[in-house]
C-alpha cells in the first residue's frame, strides 16, 4: 500500500466524519491521463483536503520547510505533506517561480494530476484575486485540460489559516468542481502574454462563478505587502 492510499485509510474515515464534506461534480475530473486542477485558496487545509477526497492523488508543489526539518516533528511532517502529495520547491528564490512551472509540466506530462491555486497565495480576506498565469502557460505547453474548482467553507473550518481546524454545526465544507476546460485553440502560443491572460481569466472567472467569491483585479500577494 501507498503512503497516500494509507492516509486515505487512515484519515478519509476521519474527515468525512467531522466535516462531511460534500463533492460537486466530481465526475468533471477525468479518471485517466493528464489533468490541472485550478481554484481558489482560502486557508491551509485546502490542500489536505482536495487530495484526501479526489478519487485520484493529486500532486502541488508547497514550501520546502515543510519537509526539511531534523526533529521527530519535522519528520513526521515530512512524511505527510509528502505522502499527500507535496512536492517540495524553494518558491523564494530567484528560480523559483520556473521551478515550480517545470515541476507541474514534469507531474502532467506523466500522466498525472496536478493541483494549483493561480492566485499564487492565500486570500487574505476571503475574496478571489488575480490569477497568474502560470496556470495557462502549463495547459499551452502540455495540453492538458483545466478542470477548475472552488473550496468553500475550509476559512470556517480553519480561521485565518492557523491553529487546528474546527468541528461543529455551520462548518460544513463544499469542494465544487467545474466543467474541464479545453485551450487547444491556443496551442503553440505559450509565450504570447496577452493569450496567457486570456486564458487565466477565464480560469478565473470559473473559479469565481463556483466558489460564488467577491473578484478583486489586483494581486493577492499585493494586499498582503501593503
Amino acid at each position: 500500500m501507498s503512503r497516500f492510499a494509507l492516509l486515505k485509510v487512515l484519515l478519509g474515515p476521519l474527515l468525512w466524519l467531522f466535516f462531511r464534506p460534500r463533492v460537486e461534480g466530481g465526475g468533471n475530473v477525468p479518471e485517466n491521463g493528464p489533468v490541472i486542477l485550478a481554484g481558489n485558496h482560502l486557508t491551509f487545509i485546502d490542500s489536505i483536503i482536495l487530495p484526501l477526497i479526489s478519487r485520484r492523488q493529486v500532486f502541488f508543489i508547497g514550501k520546502d520547510e515543510y519537509v526539511t526539518g531534523r526533529s521527530l516533528k519535522g519528520r513526521a511532517m515530512a512524511w505527510f505533506f509528502t505522502a499527500v502529495g507535496m512536492i517540495p520547491v524553494d518558491r523564494d528564490g530567484g528560480h523559483g517561480g520556473v521551478a515550480a512551472l517545470m515541476t507541474g509540466r514534469r507531474v502532467l506530462e506523466e500522466g498525472q494530476v496536478f493541483g494549483i491555486y493561480p492566485e499564487g497565495t492565500r486570500s487574505p480576506d476571503g475574496r478571489l484575486y488575480r490569477g497568474r498565469t502560470g496556470i495557462a502557460r502549463l495547459t499551452l505547453m502540455t495540453g492538458a485540460p483545466v478542470v477548475p474548482f472552488a473550496m468553500i467553507g475550509t476559512d470556517r473550518v480553519q480561521p485565518g489559516g492557523r491553529g487546528l481546524p474546527r468541528i461543529g454545526r455551520g462548518r460544513r465544507i463544499t469542494v465544487r468542481f467545474g466543467q474541464p476546460l479545453d485551450f487547444s485553440r491556443y496551442e503553440g502560443m505559450d509565450r504570447d502574454r496577452y493569450v496567457l491572460r486570456a486564458v487565466t481569466d477565464e480560469v478565473m472567472t470559473e473559479v469565481m462563478r463556483l466558489s460564488g467569491q467577491e473578484y478583486v483585479d489586483m494581486y493577492a500577494t499585493k494586499v498582503k505587502a501593503a
